[in-house]
């Protein structure tokens, strides 16, 4: 008996053991990541938005390899006479972009968070990796200024994207979604942040009258980097990423009304007259970040309150990315030539901008107190015709540029 016992034990053990089974809430996620799939499959893109900005958005890296590139609109082949233009020399034969020192700084300290899984020698090639995509990207679109934390969300691209994939997506990125960043000046930066206190206004004005918001200067680094700067965990950013491509590129902007507005208890226990305590935390993003939750409470937000009904709304450019892209459907329909169209009239504008302040000064400085019904009327003429014209020249020209307004480079 116990030999017979010896043997059937023993014939237990030699059955190999089954797997086990997969909870439901990994059947889930292969369920949704076999949907993902095949929306990429038949590039059925609208299909990808919703899945993306779903429960859990586009589930691994294995599925946004196939998934981002689609709602960045890759599949155009949209580089046109871009792609002919350089098909015959590299990249790196290209003039040097004059932000490059920069992006070498920026590099060299990049890769901090994650991954961390990787050997110093790994990390190496990675920033070697990164400097190279930026540079790729700088110098195929070499209108495109650098700005400080470009390398953070370049980095989230590099991880998840096959090499091959990352320098078209990153550049119709820059071009179509983040170009107003790139422009030479912050103004058109610093506009769409003027929308979160609009938006805190509507909802909750107790807390906008709490809060030191007249420059929300606090979201600079989590507007323009896509809040790659301030999420540390790679999961999270990627999940981030995928609601971000999926959505209107107003989206981020609501993202971070809705993080203050969650905050309301916590910044209430802050005394009204600590500006810089308050400015302190809302420059911080809180943990744990429950991003499920924030990212379903910013579209009900965004549904509740749509850009359209925002005060400041209508300071927006229509050149701006926030209206080039107000449907996400715009982005895939457009292509980089589009974009470069529209950042050049946006630096027009700029430039106009700057004429009309310089006009100003000029004829505030020169004022006589007798002649203001006159000073007031020859400013808003002067004023109009700049904004119309493209050149100064003729005797208005002259009267401009007697008041110093003429700019550098025109």
């Amino acid at each position: 008996m116990e030999l017979n016992g010896r043997a059937a034990e023993k014939e237990r053990q030699d059955i190999p053991s089954r797997p086990p089974s997969p909870s439901p809430q990994e059947r889930a996620r292969n369920a949704k990541a076999t949907k993902i799939l095949d929306a990429c499959k038949r590039k059925d893109v609208e299909a990808l938005r919703i899945l993306a900005t779903g429960q859990e958005g586009l589930i691994c890296d294995d599925v946004r390899r196939q998934a981002w590139p689609l709602l960045l609109g890759c599949f155009r082949n949209d580089n046109g006479k871009d792609v002919q233009a350089h098909e015959h020399r590299s990249w790196r034969d290209l003039p040097r972009h004059g932000d490059e020192d920069q992006v070498q700084l920026d590099v060299d300290r990049s890769f901090i968070y994650y991954p961390n899984d990787q050997s110093t020698k790994e990390i190496s090639k990675r920033k070697e990796e990164l400097s190279d995509l930026i540079l790729e990207v700088l110098r195929k679109q070499p209108y495109l200024n650098y700005f400080q934390g470009y390398h953070d969300i370049c980095q989230v691209f590099l991880l998840v994207l096959k090499p091959q994939h990352r320098a078209s997506a990153v550049a119709r990125l820059s071009v179509l979604r983040i170009r107003d960043y790139m422009l030479p000046t912050l103004a058109p930066s610093l506009a769409q942040l003027r929308l979160i206190p609009s938006i805190i206004h509507a909802i909750n004005p107790q807390l906008y009258h709490h809060l030191p918001l007249t420059q929300p200067f606090f979201a600079i680094p989590g507007i323009l980097t896509m809040y790659a700067h301030d999420i540390q965990s790679y999961g999270e950013i990627a999940r981030v990423f995928d609601v971000l491509l999926a959505r209107e590129t107003v989206f981020s902007v609501y993202m971070f009304a809705q993080i203050v507005l969650q905050r309301a208890d916590e910044l209430f226990d802050i005394p009204a007259d600590e500006p810089d305590v308050l400015h302190s935390i809302l420059s911080k993003l809180p943990k744990p970040l429950d991003l499920e939750i924030l990212i379903t409470n910013t579209a009900k937000l965004m549904e509740q309150y749509p850009p359209e009904k925002v005060k400041t709304w209508a300071s927006i450019s229509s050149h701006s990315v926030l209206k080039t892209a107000r449907w996400p459907d715009q982005i895939t329909n457009q292509s980089l030539e589009d974009g470069e169209h529209y950042f050049q009239e946006q630096v027009k504008e700029l430039h106009r901008a700057e004429q009309r302040q310089k006009l100003m000064a000029a004829m505030w400085k020169y004022r006589k107190p007798a002649q203001g019904v006159g000073i007031a009327l020859a400013i808003g003429i002067l004023a109009f015709w700049v904004q119309r014209s493209h050149q100064t020249s003729g005797v208005l020209g002259f009267i401009w540029r007697s008041l110093g307004g003429r700019y550098a480079g025109h």
